[in-house]
């Protein structure tokens, strides 16, 4: 799988940007380049292993793992379940589970007020809600968030169910989207 999905750079640019599978290179930064800067910072995902994500995307087809890079850098991560979660709001409703969004340290707002490309994490949360689509699941999409990140999702207008005691995270949910009109495209993708 691959698309590329435009982003805007630090200095105002728009740039095309790859959005792909993940492979053992997208991994390599995050291991070699990414790690030593989000444990010198105290990021919370700091200790996600990439690598055991990755393997369940390749053994297990109810995972799914992505990146996005640019001139040869890994930007961000996203690994999803597209199966066995269902909906907090309608129960037995399917959704996408966000299991891991992760991007790269220069890009975080948190961490860096000019980031290096600006919407890293929203189109990973956008992809993820096109797979929901793609799956017949109607857009719907679940995730629990970092306790830093909680405000990143509100900006995004997903819904804030409350905080999960056996998670120890708030959940967060995406609906169903409208269907387009004709002609109206779904999605940016």
């Amino acid at each position: 799988m691959e698309q590329r999905v435009q982003l805007i750079q630090s200095n105002g640019q728009l740039v095309e940007v790859r959005l792909c599978d993940m492979t053992q290179r997208h991994l390599n930064d995050f291991n070699y380049i990414w790690k030593a800067m989000l444990l010198a910072l105290g990021a919370d995902d700091a200790f996600w292993d990439w690598a055991r994500k990755k393997r369940l995307a390749l053994s297990d087809d109810r995972y799914e793992a992505y990146a996005i890079e640019y001139e040869e850098l890994t930007q961000g991560l996203l690994w999803i379940e597209t199966q066995w979660h269902r909906s907090q709001r309608t129960r037995t409703q399917p959704l996408v589970y966000v299991e891991a969004l992760a991007a790269a340290p220069w890009n975080r707002r948190s961490i860096n007020p000019e980031p290096w490309l600006r919407g890293v994490g929203t189109v990973l949360l956008q992809f993820a809600r096109k797979r929901s689509l793609d799956l017949g699941y109607g857009g719907r999409l679940g995730l629990h968030a970092l306790p830093g990140s909680e405000s990143f999702y509100e900006a995004r207008n997903m819904m804030n169910l409350g905080y999960d005691d056996d998670r120890e995270m708030v959940y967060f949910e995406y609906g169903t989207l409208d269907r387009p009109q004709p002609g109206e495209s779904d999605d940016a993708f």
